[in-house]
């Protein structure tokens, strides 16, 4: 029974509770940026290389023939998919700049938070005649 209590309390601590909705939205947010590298980005860069998708560049292995879709050429046997790998590498490279970028914010956040920029208080009026007169005072 005590360790069903020591997970309860585990469980429910706001850490737990943050990480399970971080992992939740970096899922989706993952899907995004797949979809943005492999329908917005990779196709230009597949037009310039040839107009084929870039994910079907592949170099044969097992003597398959090169004009084989990458699926098609992988159930003949290895293939070398340089272009599938570069897709995903593109992918990993835009999610962590996002995610450097996201932390990079909140971190410039708390220091905000933590340390407010402060301004002096202006002196009070009643100060500064005061320091006028005996200015004066001194100068005669």
């Amino acid at each position: 029974m005590a360790m069903m209590q020591e997970f309860k309390e585990f469980a429910m601590k706001g850490n737990v509770v943050d990480l399970a909705v971080g992992v939740i939205i970096g899922g989706a947010f993952g899907k995004i940026v797949d979809s943005l590298v492999t329908d917005i980005i990779m196709p230009p860069i597949g037009k310039l290389f040839g107009g084929l998708d870039f994910a079907n560049y592949y170099i044969p292995l097992n003597g398959q023939a090169a004009n084989l879709s990458l699926v098609e050429a992988k159930k003949l046997g290895a293939v070398f998919a340089y272009g599938n790998f570069f897709t995903i590498l593109l992918n990993f490279i835009i999610l962590a700049f996002v995610i450097f970028q996201m932390v990079r914010l909140m971190n410039k956040a708390r220091n905000l938070h933590e340390h407010p920029v402060v301004t002096p208080p202006a002196p009070p009026a009643e100060d500064i005649v005061l320091l006028r007169e005996i200015r004066d005072a001194l100068k005669k």
